[in-house]
């Protein structure tokens, strides 16, 4: 408080360790010297102590000017550290203050009431960024000369890390007030603003906070810590808390000719693929449906002819006269585009739906479909606003190339879609949690309750939290982050050189990637192998230690420790083809460095009594060959998958490996099985059947 603070004042020129200085500003710093020079004694330093307090009690009585006096330490004008040449304690500044009014018209300098709070609320660690070093030995020297008063009794102790810098942002509290002041951004609030407030607002979870402090840690040594690595924390960590659902952000309306009248079929499909205890969800479906506007590739159209009338390379979605999979529903057939007469663009499409297809189902002799998208029915959606938030600046570090942050702006950094169509079960969650809000507000002893606290993942667009503007008839969300990082440098091509300035911003994905996200089965690296060698762990039974050749050029073969040790006999081994994990961060195994996994089937026995058998690759497929899913985009394998997100992503992957009753290795999501390929054919095993593969 004010008043402790002043009483310590009054301690201080009592005992001889703070006086009354009267110099102007410019004399002050005058006779304070420089970096290399050392400052020299106000002549009013030696006042008397009785002086001192009556001209202290008149400062405090509003007796004085501002600037006519101030109180300083009595250090040592001379110390090296310019800090220590008598520092200010108090000046004069007729203001009101926010809370206390008029009652004062001195005020503490923030280096002297600095220690005196942190006693006095019972700090015992200060952690101050490093530009506080120099001012540490002032923070310590004013316990110490205050603790024998009496008036503080705890000692805490002042100690400095680096700043945390975030790329694409800035923190300085100027440039903030300059954003909000200028009318940059729409508030403090602003879910683009690096603020509580802001980042509450947008959604992202105060775990993938802390999961970002303990990742990023504290450092003496300055860094700039990149903005992908909070964005990832906040990936992990939506993708295992975020109901899911079906949002449609750019409508495209599709009629289902063979459907009879306008019944409605309803689907039960898991809120969360990994989450039982989320829940199941209805999903409509008739005769009128809406789909992403995005999935539908028009060969016939304006975007056919830029094309040169080709299909992009890697689309799976639905072309004219093809067909695509709804997901949980059926397969349909698009027979029929309905075009604007202005403009010759879609904005409707005549579609077969096949009734034998139900639920996933790929009838007896017919070709599997290879593409999944998302729908909404159209009777039962609900409009929606959606903000789709991406970072506020286009560089680094804002400002660096002309001084000015606000060059460095992303105009695209927000972009509001109107006209989204969500499903059913969105507005209901929605509904529910605007009553709690409300509820909550009632209780004032309550717990606060936040709109953003209602989280979805839209699939295949991003992470999405409800906004505080939201209201029973039009609910707003606002995009926390997108399902994978937009802003990452493009792999160069085979023979080009990698320009770090080329970036897919603002959420835009590259050509090859046609705007789809990178499933988790595409970023693991499978790939054949030979045995070379095989013998047992020196120093476990359980573990048997491999030498395989991978495909990896000008290397030495790779070491495998696998937990078959009695399972598969040593001899049966060496020479046999077999299918690996390369991309995996290397681990020990007892002692020894395993440099990749073996993916086998199992039985799901134990110990002696479980049967184990390593998927075939047939001998024809070289070593190194990348093995692909069918129905699913070529892979683009991680280099290392050593992050956590991406070891998630690949233990999600794990669990969704199987061997099916035609004893083929498959890919197993949303009950559709996608077999594992190599330029051989299907990979089996010797005997097994509807087992795991681990």
């Amino acid at each position: 408080s004010f008043q402790l603070i002043y009483e310590c004042t009054k301690e201080l020129i009592k005992s001889g360790d703070a006086y009354v200085d009267s110099l102007s500003a410019e004399e002050m710093r005058e006779y304070r010297g420089s970096l290399t020079e050392p400052g020299k004694d106000s002549p009013f330093r030696t006042r008397s102590i009785e002086e001192n307090l009556e001209l202290f009690e008149k400062m405090r009585a509003g007796e004085c000017k501002e600037g006519e006096h101030i109180v300083r330490s009595k250090i040592d004008m001379a110390s090296s550290n310019i800090n220590m040449r008598d520092p200010a304690l108090y000046r004069i500044k007729h203001e009101s203050h926010p809370s206390t009014g008029d009652e004062w018209c001195i005020y503490p300098m923030y280096d002297f009431s600095h220690p005196i709070q942190d006693a006095v609320e019972g700090i015992t660690h200060s952690l101050c960024t490093l530009e506080f070093q120099d001012h540490r030995p002032f923070y310590e020297w004013t316990l110490e000369k205050l603790i024998p008063t009496g008036l503080i009794k705890s000692k805490p102790r002042q100690i400095e890390f680096s700043r945390l810098n975030l790329k694409y942002t800035v923190l300085s509290k100027r440039k903030l007030i300059q954003l909000v002041e200028e009318k940059c951004v729409n508030g403090w609030d602003d879910p683009r603003m690096p603020t509580l407030s802001g980042i509450r607002r947008r959604g992202s979870p105060p775990e993938a906070l802390r999961l970002f402090c303990e990742r990023v840690g504290i450092s003496k040594v300055d860094s700039n810590i990149d903005a992908t690595d909070l964005e990832n924390c906040i990936r992990e960590v939506m993708d295992d808390t975020s109901m899911r659902a079906f949002a449609i952000l750019e409508p495209l309306k599709v009629t289902i000719t063979n459907w009879q009248g306008s019944s409605l079929e309803e689907f039960e499909v898991p809120r969360h693929p990994k989450k039982e205890k989320m829940g199941n969800r209805t999903v409509p479906f008739g005769k009128s449906l809406y789909i992403e506007r995005s999935d539908f590739f028009d060969l016939e159209g304006p975007e056919g002819e830029a094309n040169g009338g080709r299909k992009p390379k890697g689309f799976k979605r639905l072309l004219p006269n093809d067909k695509v999979r709804l997901k949980y529903a059926y397969v349909i057939h698009c027979d029929e585009v309905v075009r604007n007469a202005d403009t010759n663009e879609p904005v409707e499409l005549k579609c077969t739906l096949l009734p034998e297809t139900r639920a996933g189902v790929t009838p007896e002799g017919t070709k599997r479909v290879n593409g999944i998208i998302q729908w909404v029915e159209s009777s039962t959606t609900i409009k929606c606003k959606i903000n789709q938030y991406d970072r506020l600046f286009k560089t680094e570090e804002p400002g660096k190339a002309t001084g000015n942050f606000l060059d460095d702006m992303n105009a695209d950094s927000l972009e509001v879609l109107n006209d989204c169509v969500v499903e059913p079960s969105v507005a209901m969650d929605s509904l529910a949690m605007l009553a709690k809000i409300r509820n909550s507000e009632k209780d004032k002893n309550g717990k606060k309750i936040y709109h953003s606290e209602l989280a979805y993942q839209f699939e295949r667009t991003g992470y999405f939290a409800l906004d505080p503007v939201s209201t029973a008839s039009n609910p707003v969300f606002n995009r926390v982050v997108t399902l994978r990082d937009t802003w990452a440098v493009p792999e160069p091509k085979k023979g080009e050189k990698n320009d770090a300035n080329q970036r897919n911003r603002g959420g835009k994905q590259s050509a090859p990637n046609n705007g789809a996200v990178l499933d988790d089965v595409r970023r693991v690296a499978i790939r054949a192998g030979t045995i070379l060698e095989a013998g047992p762990h020196p120093d476990a039974d359980t573990l048997i230690v491999c030498k395989v050749d991978c495909g990896d050029e000008g290397s030495e073969p790779r070491t495998v420790v696998a937990g078959l040790g009695g399972k598969i006999p040593l001899d049966e081994l060496v020479n046999k083809k077999i299918a690996c994990v390369t991309n995996l961060k290397p681990a020990k195994m007892r002692g020894i460095e395993s440099t990749a996994m073996f993916l086998a089937a199992s039985d799901g026995g134990e110990g002696e009594d479980e049967k184990v058998e390593l998927l075939n690759i047939p001998n024809t497929v070289p070593n190194g060959e990348l093995l692909s899913f069918d129905g699913k985009e070529p892979c683009q394998p991680d280099d290392l998958m050593k992050s956590k997100g991406a070891l998630k992503a690949f233990e999600r992957f794990k669990a969704c490996l199987k061997v099916n009753n035609d004893g083929e290795a498959v890919f197993v999501e949303d009950a559709i099985g996608f077999k594992m390929l190599s330029s051989g054919g299907p990979i089996k095993v010797a005997s097994l059947k509807d087992v795991i593969i681990q």
